[in-house]
Protein backbone atom coordinates (compact mmCIF):
# COMPACT_ATOMS: atom_id res chain seq x y z
CA UNK A 1 0.00 0.00 0.00
CA UNK A 2 1.56 3.60 -0.80
CA UNK A 3 0.12 5.58 2.36
CA UNK A 4 -2.64 7.00 1.11
CA UNK A 5 -6.08 6.51 2.23
CA UNK A 6 -8.64 5.63 -0.33
CA UNK A 7 -11.74 8.15 0.33
CA UNK A 8 -15.71 7.24 -0.11
CA UNK A 9 -14.84 9.31 -3.77
CA UNK A 10 -12.24 7.20 -4.99
CA UNK A 11 -14.65 3.99 -4.30
CA UNK A 12 -17.31 5.91 -5.93
CA UNK A 13 -15.32 6.35 -9.16
CA UNK A 14 -14.25 2.36 -8.96
CA UNK A 15 -17.97 1.22 -8.14
CA UNK A 16 -19.89 3.38 -11.01
CA UNK A 17 -16.80 2.30 -13.50
CA UNK A 18 -17.11 -1.39 -12.49
CA UNK A 19 -20.89 -1.25 -12.60
CA UNK A 20 -21.29 0.40 -15.69
CA UNK A 21 -19.37 -2.76 -17.24
CA UNK A 22 -20.71 -5.41 -15.57
CA UNK A 23 -23.83 -4.13 -16.79
CA UNK A 24 -22.65 -4.36 -20.48
CA UNK A 25 -21.31 -7.50 -20.07
CA UNK A 26 -24.83 -8.65 -18.47
CA UNK A 27 -26.81 -6.88 -21.35
CA UNK A 28 -24.34 -8.77 -23.80
CA UNK A 29 -25.04 -11.80 -22.53
CA UNK A 30 -28.54 -11.78 -22.48
CA UNK A 31 -28.20 -11.33 -26.04
CA UNK A 32 -26.24 -14.62 -26.19
CA UNK A 33 -28.77 -16.40 -24.50
CA UNK A 34 -31.81 -15.06 -26.36
CA UNK A 35 -29.79 -15.62 -29.61
CA UNK A 36 -29.31 -19.44 -28.53
CA UNK A 37 -32.93 -19.95 -27.71
CA UNK A 38 -34.23 -18.10 -30.56
CA UNK A 39 -32.05 -21.15 -32.89
CA UNK A 40 -33.08 -23.97 -30.09
CA UNK A 41 -37.04 -22.37 -30.76
CA UNK A 42 -36.62 -22.30 -34.43
CA UNK A 43 -35.22 -25.99 -34.84
CA UNK A 44 -37.58 -27.44 -32.53
CA UNK A 45 -40.58 -25.91 -34.43
CA UNK A 46 -39.22 -27.06 -38.01
CA UNK A 47 -38.66 -30.53 -36.45
CA UNK A 48 -41.95 -30.74 -35.06
CA UNK A 49 -43.73 -29.38 -38.32
CA UNK A 50 -41.57 -31.58 -40.47
CA UNK A 51 -42.38 -34.50 -38.62
CA UNK A 52 -46.17 -33.66 -38.37
CA UNK A 53 -45.72 -33.51 -41.82
CA UNK A 54 -44.68 -36.65 -42.77
CA UNK A 55 -46.23 -38.98 -40.42
CA UNK A 56 -49.52 -40.32 -39.63
CA UNK A 57 -50.25 -38.61 -36.33
CA UNK A 58 -53.57 -39.03 -34.62
CA UNK A 59 -55.74 -36.40 -34.49
CA UNK A 60 -55.45 -35.96 -30.27
CA UNK A 61 -51.63 -35.68 -30.70
CA UNK A 62 -52.07 -33.35 -33.79
CA UNK A 63 -54.29 -31.01 -31.13
CA UNK A 64 -51.14 -30.76 -28.57
CA UNK A 65 -48.04 -30.36 -31.21
CA UNK A 66 -50.28 -27.56 -32.90
CA UNK A 67 -50.87 -25.83 -29.37
CA UNK A 68 -47.23 -26.84 -28.35
CA UNK A 69 -46.13 -24.95 -32.04
CA UNK A 70 -48.09 -21.99 -31.18
CA UNK A 71 -46.67 -22.07 -27.98
CA UNK A 72 -43.43 -22.42 -29.50
CA UNK A 73 -44.13 -19.20 -32.03
CA UNK A 74 -44.73 -16.82 -29.05
CA UNK A 75 -41.99 -17.65 -27.32
CA UNK A 76 -40.08 -16.76 -30.19
CA UNK A 77 -42.28 -13.19 -30.23
CA UNK A 78 -41.06 -12.93 -26.85
CA UNK A 79 -37.54 -13.33 -27.29
CA UNK A 80 -37.76 -10.92 -30.62
CA UNK A 81 -38.67 -8.27 -28.04
CA UNK A 82 -35.63 -8.82 -25.89
CA UNK A 83 -33.61 -7.87 -29.02
CA UNK A 84 -35.68 -4.93 -30.47
CA UNK A 85 -34.13 -1.95 -30.08
CA UNK A 86 -35.75 0.73 -27.46
CA UNK A 87 -34.66 4.17 -28.82
CA UNK A 88 -36.83 6.33 -27.31
CA UNK A 89 -36.45 8.45 -23.55
CA UNK A 90 -34.86 11.30 -22.13
CA UNK A 91 -32.26 9.88 -20.22
CA UNK A 92 -29.45 12.04 -20.73
CA UNK A 93 -27.49 8.46 -20.41
CA UNK A 94 -27.83 6.63 -23.89
CA UNK A 95 -27.08 6.92 -27.44
CA UNK A 96 -30.76 7.61 -28.37
CA UNK A 97 -30.81 10.56 -26.18
CA UNK A 98 -27.10 12.02 -27.68
CA UNK A 99 -28.20 11.26 -31.28
CA UNK A 100 -30.21 14.28 -30.54
CA UNK A 101 -27.85 16.72 -29.75
CA UNK A 102 -25.65 19.17 -30.77
CA UNK A 103 -22.16 18.67 -31.17
CA UNK A 104 -21.92 21.58 -28.54
CA UNK A 105 -24.55 19.87 -26.03
CA UNK A 106 -23.09 16.78 -26.26
CA UNK A 107 -19.52 18.16 -25.28
CA UNK A 108 -21.83 20.35 -22.48
CA UNK A 109 -23.02 17.08 -21.12
CA UNK A 110 -20.04 15.07 -21.07
CA UNK A 111 -18.13 17.93 -18.64
CA UNK A 112 -20.71 16.11 -15.86
CA UNK A 113 -20.03 12.42 -14.42
CA UNK A 114 -22.52 10.76 -16.03
CA UNK A 115 -22.06 7.12 -15.30
CA UNK A 116 -24.45 7.03 -12.35
CA UNK A 117 -27.31 7.71 -15.62
CA UNK A 118 -25.40 5.10 -17.54
CA UNK A 119 -25.55 2.69 -15.01
CA UNK A 120 -29.41 3.21 -14.07
CA UNK A 121 -30.18 3.38 -18.22
CA UNK A 122 -27.72 0.14 -18.28
CA UNK A 123 -29.59 -1.75 -15.00
CA UNK A 124 -33.20 -1.24 -16.48
CA UNK A 125 -31.90 -2.72 -19.91
CA UNK A 126 -30.72 -5.43 -18.49
CA UNK A 127 -33.36 -5.85 -16.35
CA UNK A 128 -36.00 -5.95 -19.12
CA UNK A 129 -34.05 -8.31 -21.21
CA UNK A 130 -33.67 -10.55 -18.08
CA UNK A 131 -37.37 -10.66 -17.64
CA UNK A 132 -38.45 -11.14 -21.26
CA UNK A 133 -36.24 -14.04 -21.41
CA UNK A 134 -37.41 -15.80 -18.17
CA UNK A 135 -40.31 -15.31 -19.79
CA UNK A 136 -39.66 -17.38 -23.08
CA UNK A 137 -38.11 -19.92 -20.99
CA UNK A 138 -41.27 -20.84 -19.23
CA UNK A 139 -43.19 -20.79 -22.71
CA UNK A 140 -40.56 -23.01 -24.29
CA UNK A 141 -40.54 -25.41 -21.24
CA UNK A 142 -44.26 -25.62 -21.77
CA UNK A 143 -44.11 -26.48 -25.30
CA UNK A 144 -41.58 -29.02 -24.57
CA UNK A 145 -43.77 -30.87 -22.26
CA UNK A 146 -46.50 -30.51 -24.56
CA UNK A 147 -44.57 -32.18 -27.38
CA UNK A 148 -43.67 -35.04 -24.90
CA UNK A 149 -47.75 -35.33 -23.79
CA UNK A 150 -48.00 -35.52 -28.05
CA UNK A 151 -45.35 -38.37 -28.35
CA UNK A 152 -47.30 -40.25 -25.27
CA UNK A 153 -50.14 -39.43 -27.31
CA UNK A 154 -48.88 -41.40 -30.24
CA UNK A 155 -47.17 -44.24 -28.67
CA UNK A 156 -50.44 -45.16 -26.60
CA UNK A 157 -52.61 -45.28 -29.90
CA UNK A 158 -49.60 -46.91 -31.89
CA UNK A 159 -49.24 -49.60 -28.82
CA UNK A 160 -53.46 -50.16 -28.83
Amino acid sequence: MTGRSVTGADWTHANLSEARQDLKAEISRTDTKVALLLAFTGTVLAGVLAAAATIDVVLPALVVAGVACGVLAGAAMVLLTAVRPHLGGDDRASFPYWARLTTEQITAAMRDDRRADVVRVLSGIAVRKYCVLQRAVDLIRLAVLLLVLAAVLVAVVEGL
